[in-house]
């Protein structure tokens, strides 16, 4: 397919979004169905075209004074490609295959375009509902934070330790580009390109014999940070498809117990292949089983408790742009009853001198520092680990990722625009 005709795909994959109101994914899919002559290579462009499109959605709009998918298309052209005005005019000829040409009122907003005197939202690309909760979060930096969380995401690994080394796998993967990783001393990180394909990482030998599982920076720090140590039992609460787990195993060197679980055992599904590629043979899987307590026998046994809570997922914009559009605000206030239930949940759990670590891929200060202080204010006998203490476990990166990183009294904030990763909070809570 011809560039131009990429756009015209690119178009009517938006239609279909905003029509059906669906994920991106799964109009791409249906798109590629039932178009298939068109490669790879084109269906990669046509989805980086499409998610680039959702990512700077609301700042498109401004500048072209429509959210038509068209329109939205235009202006990340030329606010996030950087194309002028003449450029995408030669793409937008009406010629086959080709969008119809620019009107002139286009062509105007294309060489005008600019974000001067936008709303902090606009700017930021986020929706105006959320405007609140940013501020509360980012003051004045709000606009420039949602910015950064609307950049396309670099592919990241985590070097899964029990097996090989990050040198090692850094040669496994150099044909990829595969670079270490600035604060995690066990990542790799592949850089992509607005056009680039993302590389079938799932058929590499690193990745089939288990050297390496796909996992953002901020996510292996928040594993990292939690601190669990070899010989210990630890509880991961909300273990998913095992990302966190698998990582926690490593740290503990194979030694000690993870107990993971899930209220919904069909997040667990993927963990026990999970499992078995990454070698990790200190990990106990316990699924749901109507409404017994799978937990029960783990009263006050736990050295760490692992919460990787639910929360609204906006620290992970880069990877899901359209989920952004997509949130409604009752998804905050559900997110914010799940995480006060799987903390006080965590309290039964943890023996005396234990600890909790809460993580959430949020950037909202209220499923983060209001929650660790609204625990606190719930249960005596709790404090948090001073959060200067828990970054030491990144050893020498640590000096530098203090001054890149958020950090109060309740924890540690990493967002794409001060530490290049996704964006995570963590805090360490000790019982006493």
């Amino acid at each position: 397919m011809v560039p131009a005709a990429r756009l015209s795909a690119a178009i009517e994959v938006l239609a279909d979004i905003a029509s059906r109101r669906r994920p991106a994914a799964d109009a791409l899919k249906d798109w590629g169905l039932s178009h298939r002559f068109a490669g790879s290579g084109d269906r990669a462009a046509i989805a980086g075209l499409v998610y680039d499109a959702l990512r700077r959605r609301a700042s498109a709009a401004f500048v072209m004074g429509e959210d038509a998918p068209r329109a939205i298309l235009l202006g990340m052209l030329r606010l996030e490609r950087g194309l002028t005005a003449d450029e995408i005019a030669n793409l937008f000829d009406g010629s086959r295959f080709a969008p119809s040409s620019l009107t002139d009122a286009e062509q105007t907003r294309l060489v005008d375009a600019r974000l001067e005197g936008a709303p902090a939202h606009v700017a930021g690309d986020y929706p105006e509902w959320l405007d609140p909760p940013f501020k509360r979060s980012f003051g004045e930096e709000r606009a420039a934070e949602g910015a950064a969380l609307a950049a396309r995401a670099p592919l990241d690994l985590r070097v899964n330790v029990l097996k090989a080394d990050q040198d090692q796998a850094a040669a496994a993967l150099e044909h990829l580009g595969a670079k270490p990783t600035r604060w995690s001393p066990i990542g790799l990180r592949i850089k992509l390109g607005p056009e680039a394909k993302s590389p079938a990482i799932h058929a590499e030998p690193a990745f089939i014999d288990g050297w390496v599982e796909v996992q953002d920076e901020g996510s292996q720090i928040a594993a990292v940070l939690a601190g669990a140590k070899a010989d210990e039992q630890v509880i991961d609460l909300c273990a998913g498809s095992g990302g966190k787990t698998l990582a926690l195993a490593a740290e503990m060197g194979n030694r000690g117990q993870v107990y993971a679980t899930d209220l919904d055992k069909r997040r667990l599904a993927p963990i026990h292949a999970r499992i078995e590629r990454a070698g990790a043979h200190n990990v106990q899987v316990r699924t749901p089983r109507g409404s017994a307590d799978v937990l029960a026998d783990l009263e006050a046994s736990a050295d760490l408790v692992l919460i990787d809570a639910p929360c609204t997922g906006t620290g992970a914009w880069r990877r899901n742009p359209d989920a952004k559009w997509r949130l409604r605000p009752g998804a905050l206030d559900l997110r914010k009853k799940e995480q006060v239930a799987v903390l006080d949940r965590a309290v039964g759990l943890i023996k005396p001198g234990g600890r909790i670590a809460y993580i959430t891929c949020s950037i909202l200060e209220e499923e983060n520092g209001e929650q660790v202080r609204a625990f606190l204010g719930r249960h005596d006998g709790f404090a948090v680990v001073p959060p200067e203490q828990i970054i030491g476990a990144l050893g020498e990166r640590a000096f530098l990722f203090r001054r890149a990183a958020r950090i109060d009294e309740a924890g540690v904030s990493m967002t794409p625009r001060r530490t290049d990763t996704d964006g995570f909070f963590v805090s360490v809570i000790r019982k006493n």
